[in-house]
């Protein structure tokens, strides 16, 4: 089965310009965030609430806690919430309407509501189809994430637990590995 692109720098930028350009613009943009910054699944990004991002002071979490039944595994996991992420969080919070109900999803579509996975899927793919990324798909951000953390040096083990992945082997499939990378790890000797 084929992998998912992995966007370039420059097509993430173009990614966001299409994103700056279209509706829901801070939601869309917060969503291609928690994908490529956190490597959150579209199913966990669709289904986090309020109360999972935002803490009682109205200030992104350190943390977000993945309650078990939003994720594939079915066990909670936890996401680090990093400088850029925080960043896009504080942008994003301060165009978005606090909710008076925490448990209300944090991103919402047109209607109000929260997503399903699978309408948060097609988002992603039509936002890269609109950057004229037509081979990226939703686990392109996740994998996106993944083989930057394993390029820039960041231990196996540590990549595991931040993907919420059980097996080596399963993070393993998601590095993406280029003849500019072979080409460096050569010249190491």
């Amino acid at each position: 089965m084929k992998q998912a692109r992995i966007p370039t720098e420059s097509e993430f930028k173009r990614i966001l310009a299409v994103i700056a350009d279209k509706p829901h613009a801070a939601r869309n943009r917060m969503a291609m965030m928690f994908s490529h910054l956190a490597g959150m699944r579209v199913g966990e990004i669709a289904l986090l609430t309020w109360a999972d991002v935002v803490a009682a002071t109205g200030k992104p979490r350190d943390r977000i806690l993945l309650r078990g039944e939003i994720t594939k595994s079915g066990e909670a996991r936890t996401v680090f919430v990093g400088d850029k992420l925080r960043k896009e969080l504080d942008r994003y919070l301060q165009t978005a309407k606090a909710p008076a109900d925490v448990a209300t999803a944090f991103l919402r579509s047109q209607r109000g509501k929260g997503f399903s996975p699978n309408t948060m899927c097609q988002l992603f793919c039509r936002l890269y189809a609109a950057a004229g990324l037509d081979d990226a798909t939703s686990h392109s951000g996740r994998r996106a994430f993944i083989t930057t953390l394993a390029h820039s040096g960041v231990s196996a083990k540590v990549i595991m637990t931040l993907a919420g992945h059980k097996h080596l082997s399963t993070t393993q499939r998601y590095i993406e590995v280029n003849d500019e990378m072979l080409k460096a790890a050569a010249n190491l000797l």
